[in-house]
């Protein structure tokens, strides 16, 4: 396995991060199982292990813990908070008054003293970034958070805590962890190079796009019997991402590849990204993903790929992707009556 460095930090990570989102409830509830996925992903030379306090309610961060016992310093550990953990309002989001108790709570489940990599799961626009960053440099002071983190981040609000960092005197976000894949291309507009400006470590996550690239969901041809796709029918059955999979795997066969590996390799060919997240739920699973570490993609192949999604191009929205009050709110996209009138 080779590393990369995450962002500026000069943290050694490697370029495939196992992804603990499967693990517990929500997935895999085998506890044992996933414990062996994990040992078998370190023996494997991956480093990198990533979590929230969301998973599985909290679950996967315990599952994570126990398998780290006596492994833990030679892993770099992400854990992310913002998303609901309770039904009390304040116990969710990127308040100060939250995350110091949600830290504290994810270092009790992993079992460890430290957090390598804390990112803030999704923006809250009700919560100043001034007030998060603050709370985050304090974390970092105390000596429970090495490194700071967002996840899923619009350029504009990446761009804004960086000036809000600089300006306060505040730790900075060292890593952006955005939805990349061959259907979902639009960070390479300006994501990825915002954050090779700033010095941010990428770590991208859905480089299957929920699975679709894995060559299982066809056009014409009836949808796995899978709880992704009884969860998100209309996106697992998206005509211009069947579409575009029918076109991908010739492309993958006359490289003698599967869909799946050429899919990986190919979020790793570009140069803003250090790691991306494998989420496996299975055994069988993982080492499917890990059997394809050493594929590397050449011109050509990139070439045929951005023929048929075009660079930064999105094909459908991923389900669990951020969006701003601007498009979720109609009032704010919406004129009174009486004022829509341009005379």
């Amino acid at each position: 396995m080779q590393y990369r460095t995450l962002g500026r930090t000069g943290i050694k990570v490697s370029p495939y991060c196992l992804g603990a989102m499967m693990f517990g409830a929500v997935g895999n509830a085998d506890h044992d199982d996933c414990i062996r996925i994990i040992h078998k992903a370190l023996d494997a030379g991956i480093n990198f292990v990533d979590t929230a306090d969301f998973y599985s309610a909290g679950e996967s961060e315990e599952i994570v813990g126990k398998a780290l016992k006596g492994r833990r310093d030679n892993i770099v550990l992400a854990t992310k908070a913002h998303l609901p953990m309770g039904a009390d309002p304040n116990q969710q989001g990127n308040s100060r008054r939250w995350l110091t108790r949600a830290v504290e709570d994810s270092l009790r489940r992993l079992q460890t003293d430290h957090i390598d990599l804390y990112q803030i799961h999704r923006p809250a626009p009700e919560t100043d970034i001034e007030e998060t960053l603050s709370a985050l440099t304090d974390l970092m002071r105390a000596g429970k958070v090495r490194a700071i983190g967002s996840s899923t981040f619009p350029v504009s609000e990446i761009v804004e805590a960086q000036w809000v960092a600089e300006r306060r005197g505040l730790a900075r976000f060292r890593a952006e962890q955005p939805p990349y894949s061959i259907l979902n291309r639009g960070i390479e507009r300006e994501v990825l190079p915002a954050c090779q400006r700033y010095g941010m470590g990428a770590l991208v996550w859905s480089p299957l796009a929920m699975g679709i690239l894995t060559g299982r969901y066809r056009k014409g041809q009836p949808q796995p019997d899978s709880a992704r796709a009884k969860r998100f029918p209309k996106q697992m059955a998206d005509e211009r991402r069947l579409d575009a999979v029918e076109r991908l795997i010739p492309v993958a066969e006359e490289a003698g590849l599967s869909l799946t590996h050429m899919a990986m390799a190919f979020v790793m060919a570009h140069p803003g990204v250090t790691s991306a997240i494998l989420g496996p739920r299975t055994m069988e699973q993982f080492d499917n993903l890990l059997a394809g570490a050493e594929i590397v993609l050449d011109d050509q192949v990139l070439d045929r790929i951005d023929a048929i999604v075009a660079p930064g191009a999105d094909l459908g929205s991923l389900t669990a992707a951020y969006d701003p009050p601007s498009i979720t709110q109609a009032p704010l996209r919406r004129r009174p009556t009486a004022e829509r009138a341009a005379a």
